[in-house]
């Protein structure tokens, strides 16, 4: 029996050990899930909603529990604990509680007049057994919203929690059951990479993954060859654009808490500032002393946690070191030569005299630090936040509304914020991913539910004719079907000698 053992990042202390599930146990889990599936996509959504809203009573009940289970578990602080990760979680169990039973119903669609005297409907149909593979910076909220957007639409599912935050894996297998979900519409399996190849091998009906672009083309590739459909959000590299006329003083406080909340480890962190030069050394001189005062900790006064993965230490370290090995200025934090190794804070960092061909600014770094770019015109701004392989994020800080929007429709990007960032995703009418690199697929909004569901095309005609005009024998009706169209599809329809031709094809 394998065990997973939960660290606290931030102090180092063991809290306890989780026990592993066994690789072996996959094909029972998926066994069950199916077996759950079969009745729980038979409840009304009414029905499965109940579950939802007594979900949410846990939640709202247990929310400084949870928080400080996270805490523990990931080193974060406590605020951003609440904020970012349980109020997102908890809006969205509200938001489908409210909207899913009108996003799942069928609906009507519109018939053309040539498929004259029948009706078309959509509907939705639940997809089977969803797999949820969840990250560990956000471990609530990353992986609660597709599992209930999943369960909402009539799904089972299986969650493989990140092996880093185990705790919270945990935590959300209880809330669940404390809630009263039925047997294995909910199963929560603990363990690594290996654990999570089973299961993606194990032919779900459905994949959401949430992680590194490096995962996600494996998790692609796999579910390619049996033709399972996935939503893969993966990493950014977002654009922070600072125009000449924007309110620097916000746009400072905003660039500070963008780049460095939860200790730079978001995928829509903003990794790459881009700054007017006519400003920017003021507004430099803003994020220095916004970011001086920021207090590191573990208690409900920091601003600033640990980090939350060793391994993630390292990865901010080499492209920081290799930054100023470039030529790169330490402006604020310590040179990774000076880190404590016994720790996982890492001072937050600004770096100037930054290139473009830096790690720094290539890759994505997952840790806090602001490299800095200045630039001159509008359309290098934009040429230069284009310049990547991602495209999850990216927000504009400008007075100029205009200019706002302009600048906003040219970024390849899934979501763009002007004078804020980050907060779409907070956002659950809005579709949330990625272009290029950052992902496959959108989720929140209707999208977030009705992707869980095969969408199915109804077309019911009632019955009482006995053929129709497309219908056998062909004989002579060449020329009356191209006098129907002719007259149909004409720039001014010719209704008169359409409804003869279409009377004569009914008479064949």
């Amino acid at each position: 029996m394998s065990l997973l053992q939960v660290i606290n990042p931030a102090t180092g202390e063991h809290i306890e050990n989780i026990t592993e599930t066994n690789v072996a146990d996959v094909p029972l889990m998926y066994e069950k899930s199916r077996n759950a599936f079969q009745s729980w996509s038979q409840l009304a959504v009414e029905e499965r909603l109940q579950y939802l809203k007594k979900l949410k009573e846990v939640m709202v009940q247990e929310m400084d529990a949870i928080a400080k289970t996270i805490v523990k578990d990931t080193g974060k602080v406590p605020t951003e604990a609440l904020v970012a990760d349980i109020m997102p979680s908890i809006d969205a169990v509200g938001h489908i509680i409210k909207h899913a039973k009108a996003m799942l119903k069928p609906h009507k669609a519109k018939t053309p007049l040539l498929l004259i005297g029948k009706k078309s409907y959509v509907e939705y149909m639940a997809r089977g057994v969803v797999l949820v593979i969840s990250p560990w910076n956000y471990p609530l909220q990353l992986a609660f919203v597709p599992m209930i957007s999943a369960l909402a639409s009539g799904n089972s599912v299986i969650l493989k929690p990140s092996e880093v935050t185990p705790l919270v894996g945990k935590c959300i297998e209880q809330l669940f059951q404390k809630a009263g979900f039925p047997e294995a519409v909910v199963q929560v399996a603990h363990g690594g990479k290996e654990l999570g190849a089973a299961f993606t091998a194990g032919n779900p009906d459905y994949i959401f993954f949430t992680g590194s672009v490096k995962t996600g083309k494996i998790i692609q590739e796999v579910a390619a060859k049996q033709l399972i459909p996935t939503t893969l959000e993966l990493g950014g590299k977002d654009p922070f654009i600072v125009f000449a006329d924007a309110n620097l003083k916000r746009a400072a406080k905003g660039a500070v808490w963008a780049a460095f909340t939860n200790s730079g480890q978001v995928c829509m962190s903003a990794e790459r500032m881009f700054v007017e030069r006519t400003v920017y050394d003021e507004f430099l001189q803003l994020v220095k002393k916004e970011t001086e005062i920021l207090v590191q900790g573990t208690d409900e006064n920091a601003d600033i946690g640990s980090m939350t993965f060793p391994g993630q230490v390292a990865i901010v370290k080499q492209q920081v070191q290799e930054a100023l090995e470039k030529g790169a200025q330490l402006e604020s934090g310590i040179h990774p030569e000076k880190w404590d190794k016994q720790s996982m804070f890492i001072k937050p960092i600004i770096l100037t005299n930054v290139h473009m061909d830096m790690e720094i600014v290539r890759e994505e770094t997952f840790g806090p630090v602001m490299p800095i770019i200045p630039f001159d015109t509008e359309e290098e701004a934009i040429i230069l936040a284009n310049q990547s392989e991602y495209g999850l994020n990216a927000s504009v800080w400008t007075q100029d509304s205009h200019r706002a929007r302009r600048v906003a429709r040219q970024l390849i990007s899934g979501a763009v914020t002007i004078n804020e960032a980050i907060v779409s995703v907070a956002n659950h009418y809005l579709p949330f991913g990625g272009a290029k690199h950052s992902g496959i697929g959108r989720y929140h909004g209707e999208q977030g539910l009705r992707m869980f569901c095969h969408e199915k095309a109804i077309v019911m005609d009632r019955g009482k004719r006995n053929q129709e005009i497309q219908w056998y024998p062909y004989k002579g009706t060449y020329s009356q079907f191209l006098q129907l169209f002719q007259s149909y599809f004409a720039k001014k329809t010719r209704w008169g000698t359409f409804l003869k031709s279409y009377v004569r094809l009914l008479k064949k």
